[in-house]
Parts: C-alpha cells; structure tokens; sequence
C-alpha cells in the first residue's frame, strides 16, 4: 500500500510587537527608503521579553490542528525547524511537544536555516510514507532577533520573528485525490559556511553571537539555488513549471524572489511574496507565506505548490506540493 503525506491544516503566528523601517532608522544609520529600495521589506514582527520560539511554535501549532480538526494528541510526529531554540538542548520540538499536550511521540528539531522548512517538510514525509507515523505537525519557527548585531544595518534591517505549521497526515494513494508532498529536493554546500553564519556556539565560544553574512554572496548562490530547488522538486513530482499554480519561495529579499521568478520564467503574479510584512523570518517564511496565501484564498485546494528555499551553509531545498 502506497502511502502519501497530505496537507490537512496550516496556521502562523507572529508576534504582536511590529517595528517598521522608521523606528529602526531612529536607531541606525538607514531609512525606509533605503531598506524599501534594497529589500521590499516595510516592517517585522519582533519578539518581546519572555516570548520564546517554543511559543510562537505553539501558536501556530494550534492553529494548524484546528483547520485540520485534529486534536494535539492524536499527532505522533512533530519536526521544528528552527536555528533559534529555546535553549541548547533539548529539542524545541519537545517543548512544543509538551505546551500542546501531544503526548508520547516523536519530537526533534531540524537545523538548515533558511532552508530549514524544505528539509523539515521533507523528513516529514518520508515518515508518513513509510508508515512510520501517521500524522505529523511540521513547524518553522525562529527568534532571530535574537541574533542581530543591532549596530549592522546590513544584517539587522533584514530579519523578523514568527512561525508557521502545516499538519500532514499519512493517507493512502488512492485516497489522496492526487494531493500531498509528490516531490522534493535537498543540497548543500559546506564550501560557503562562512558566508552566513553566526560568529558563536557551545562548541566555539559558548556564546550565542550574531549573524554575519557575505551579501553579494549569498544573493549570487541564492536565486540558482532557489530556482534549481524549484526545478528539480517538480520534476521529481512528475510536473514541469508551467503545471505549478504557485511558486512560494523562502521571503528574504524581494529582488532574489523576483530574479528566482523571472529565471523560471514564472509570472510575478503566480509568485507568493510576504517579505514586505515579515521580512525574512528564516525557517518561518514559506509557512508564513503559505499561510497569507491560504488564507486570502489565493491558494486553493488542488493547486500545485513550488516551495524553495536557501539558507547558511549554504544548504537548500524545495517541494512540491498539491494543496
């Protein structure tokens, strides 16, 4: 019996703190033109004091088991992707476990930043179609406010706090009606490990640090690897572009999703672009997005979904999705 992971909830949550681009050129040398201009980027959600990600994790958590009428306890798979856990260890993904009162099962984290959701996504499915767990919850939550050097106006303009789930559950092909994770895609290349990193850790320093990035570098690997993610995850589903509704890529910068478009041959108005609200909320942006989309009701049931994503390592990754 062939077994497919199908989409069956989604939810978000952000924080309720939003600083925009005036309130940080108050403190920086910037403006809301410069960050518009360079980004698209008009505002993110901050974190406040005593906000954890394991908290905006739950939140939209919850959020995705009530469109899917799921009870937390009937989930027996939980994958947080996230580089900005509550603490070292344990995984966040128990903490998540243990606030929504899921019960015994299994919980751990998946670190690829950015790319984190892909990678998540992908772990996921391979349980459920292998029969391993039946329903999962895969979440993409980070604090990466946490992280700003707030003196570094080309890192700190950039990034926001959030989070976003889908609940997917194991069914059978026939079943299905088509829909589910029908492809996806990973890499990595640890040759650019020290063109986005953090300059700190357990291991190193035992400090946390703050995010350091090579720009021209990473924009120049990012809009290949976002488009090759997105190639190679259709193909694998079986699909060519012209077949994907929806390309929903990882919301960092608006020129790289808008270059990733036009390499695709994509029409802009078939590209989900949220990077103007949430800025880039690393592991949290394409659940964010889909949930923007989902919810304004662009996103339908049965449409075909190209996620994508790159983050620091570098590593990348994309799915396909029929919604």
């Amino acid at each position: 019996m062939s077994l497919r992971a199908v989409v069956r909830g989604w939810g978000a949550a952000v924080p309720e703190q939003v600083v925009s681009n005036d309130e940080l050129a108050a403190r920086m040398d910037t403006s809301d033109t410069w960050i518009r201009s360079r980004t698209g980027i008009r505002q993110r959600h901050v974190a406040g004091e005593g906000e954890y990600t394991s908290d905006l994790a739950v939140a939209a958590g919850r959020r995705a088991l009530e469109r899917a009428e799921i009870a937390p306890e009937a989930i027996d798979l939980i994958v947080v992707a996230t580089s900005t856990p509550d603490n070292t260890f344990p995984a966040t993904a128990t903490a998540v476990q243990r606030k929504l009162g899921s019960g015994v099962g299994i919980a751990f984290d998946v670190q690829a930043v950015c790319a984190g959701f892909p990678y998540a996504l992908t772990v996921a499915d391979q349980f459920l179609r292998l029969g391993q767990a039946s329903r999962a919850l895969v979440i993409g939550a980070e604090t990466f406010s946490r992280l700003m050097d707030w003196s570094d106006r080309g890192t700190a303009v950039l990034f926001g706090d959030g989070a976003g789930a889908l609940v997917l559950t194991a069914e059978r092909e026939a079943d299905a009606h088509g829909r589910g994770v029908l492809g996806t895609h990973l890499g990595a290349d640890g040759r650019h490990y020290d063109d986005l990193f953090v300059d700190g850790g357990p291991s190193t320093t035992g400090t946390t640090g703050h995010l350091r990035m090579n720009g021209q570098e990473v924009f120049r690997h990012a809009v290949a690897a976002l488009a090759t993610s997105v190639t190679e995850a259709v193909a694998r589903a079986g699909f060519g572009l012209a077949d994907v509704d929806w390309v929903v890529p990882h919301q960092a910068n608006k020129r790289i999703i808008d270059a990733v478009g036009k390499r695709l041959g994509v029409a802009p108005e078939k590209v989900v672009v949220t990077v103007d609200r949430h800025a880039n909320t690393s592991a949290a942006s394409i659940p964010l997005a889909l949930d923007v989309a989902a919810g304004d009701g662009r996103l339908r049931e049965g449409d075909l979904v190209a996620l994508t994503a790159m983050g620091g390592g570098f590593t990348w990754g994309g799915a396909a999705v029929r919604w």
